[in-house]
């Protein structure tokens, strides 16, 4: 039962925690407003609501700590480390030694520092700080650490402002690519580069592609474990695969954990991807030069790449061209799309398809994202729906072609044959049709009597 008792000149209230000991309250100048608190403290007790003061001293660093072993088992190793980077970098530098009630109380310091981090980094890298440590505040209140979270409320992007996401056109896209051919990857490297656009596909899964994953009947890549980066290690199939020239299929039992690492982003996520005709074609001359068991896609080693590698050897040079300022270089290649990054291929992809005329449950389905509302119910992909796909990416290929200077068109055919068909068919097609055109202006011209305008039926005029 509460009461209070005389401390110098002033009172405490004093009052019963749950584990029977007393704790106090105190700084008050009267018995009565000391019992009242008391009393008070036992009603949050009561109900329920009661925060002990002596668990919200704990360190920041000491509860992230806690939390993070707490969650750890249940995660992917990628968010798992993800968390921890964001833990180490950003958060506990910042706020580690600070108790977790003085971070309860520190609403303006809590926005300083979000102004700060605005200052610094990209608005995508803001909200993923603060999203893990607002996370940690929740999870204190659930742990009745603190009374509630001090990041509610707190904005931290930049509004309705976002990064511009570029679009490619297929030309763009097919330039780049024969740039990647040229700077030592070869059909890989062109290969790797139409996929990118012409699949729409993420990072690790073009990058983990494997000869197994490819179906020759369907014409289609599987998407179902992709390649992943784990705090600076590679893994397929839930296997490390780092050092490795061949991904380490397997069928042997795998842990469920090892399981959850290496399935897609989400189960949407798991799909086969058809490939445009063409495109398929050149898939498969390559993969005819690939090992049975291998990765499809490799560094100049033979082993799986790594993105930021890849990034800055050869796709940021493909794009942003070499000394592209400076035309008097003897370096000098210009740039296609200066800035344009591998994800932006998805983009491109994603846009392609609205402006064919896709329908959205189709575009979903082929870039492996979930339908929204009921048309996840009622709404399914249809065999008529990936032709038309299909069929627009090949007349987006073909027109690419075809729009290259010359020497560019016999250069890309003399790597790859198994499409000279199809453009010649394509170039024969066109000359056809430019000669219609040409032969309906030439009509146009004649009178409905079918004499040439401004004759008479009966020939000229005798006198």
């Amino acid at each position: 039962m509460a009461y209070a008792e005389r401390r110098g000149t002033g009172w405490r209230g004093r009052y019963r925690r749950p584990d029977g000991t007393y704790g106090s309250t105190s700084g008050f100048s009267t018995k009565r407003a000391a019992l009242e608190a008391a009393g008070d403290e036992e009603s949050r007790i009561r109900h329920n609501t009661w925060i002990d003061p002596r668990v919200a001293e704990i360190r920041f660093e000491d509860f992230a700590n806690q939390w993070h072993a707490a969650v750890t088992g249940r995660l992917s190793d990628n968010t798992r480390v993800k968390y921890r980077r964001y833990l180490d970098k950003q958060l506990i530098p910042r706020w580690g030694d600070w108790p977790m009630i003085g971070i309860f109380n520190s609403h303006f310091d809590i926005e300083t520092w979000v102004t700060h981090l605005h200052g610094e980094y990209e608005d995508s890298s803001v909200a993923s700080y603060f999203g893990c440590f607002s996370t940690i505040m929740n999870a204190a209140v659930k742990a009745r650490v603190i009374p509630a979270n001090p990041c509610s409320g707190i904005r931290v992007t930049g509004g309705e402002w976002e990064s511009e996401k570029f679009v490619a056109t297929p030309l763009q896209v097919l330039r780049a690519s024969m740039r990647l051919y040229e700077n030592e990857l070869g059909l890989s490297g062109l290969l790797f580069g139409l996929l990118n656009a012409y699949t729409g596909g993420r990072w690790g899964e073009l990058a983990g592609q494997t000869r197994p994953e490819y179906d020759e009947v369907k014409k289609a890549i599987a998407v179902f474990e992709p390649l992943k980066e784990i705090d600076g290690r590679l893994f397929k199939s839930g296997a490390d695969v780092t050092e490795r020239t061949d991904p380490l299929l397997t069928t042997a039992r795998r842990s469920r954990r090892s399981k959850r690492n290496a399935r897609t982003k989400s189960p949407a996520g798991e799909r086969w991807v058809p490939l445009p005709p063409s495109i398929a074609a050149i898939y498969e001359l390559f993969l005819a030069t690939r090992p049975s068991e291998s990765f499809v896609f490799t560094s100049l080693h033979g082993k799986p790449w790594y993105r930021s590698n890849f990034r800055q050897r050869f796709w940021r040079p493909a794009w942003d061209g070499v000394d592209a300022d400076k035309p008097s270089s003897k370096r000098y290649v210009p740039a296609i799309m200066s800035g344009f990054r591998f994800h932006e291929g998805r983009h491109t992809h994603a846009t392609w398809l609205t402006e064919d005329g896709i329908p959205e449950v189709a575009r979903r389905g082929r870039l492996g994202h979930k339908v929204k509302g009921m048309g996840r119910v009622y709404d399914h992909v249809t065999p008529e729906m990936e032709r038309q796909i299909l069929a627009a990416l090949e007349e987006r290929w073909i027109a690419s072609v075809l729009a290259l200077e010359e020497d560019e068109r016999q250069k890309l055919l003399g790597r790859v044959p198994v499409i000279r068909d199809t453009i010649k068919k394509a170039q024969q097609e066109a000359a056809m049709l430019a000669a219609k055109l040409v032969g309906g202006e030439r009509f146009s011209q004649i009178s409905p009597t079918g004499t040439l305008g401004g004759e008479s039926s009966g020939g000229r005029d005798a006198s």
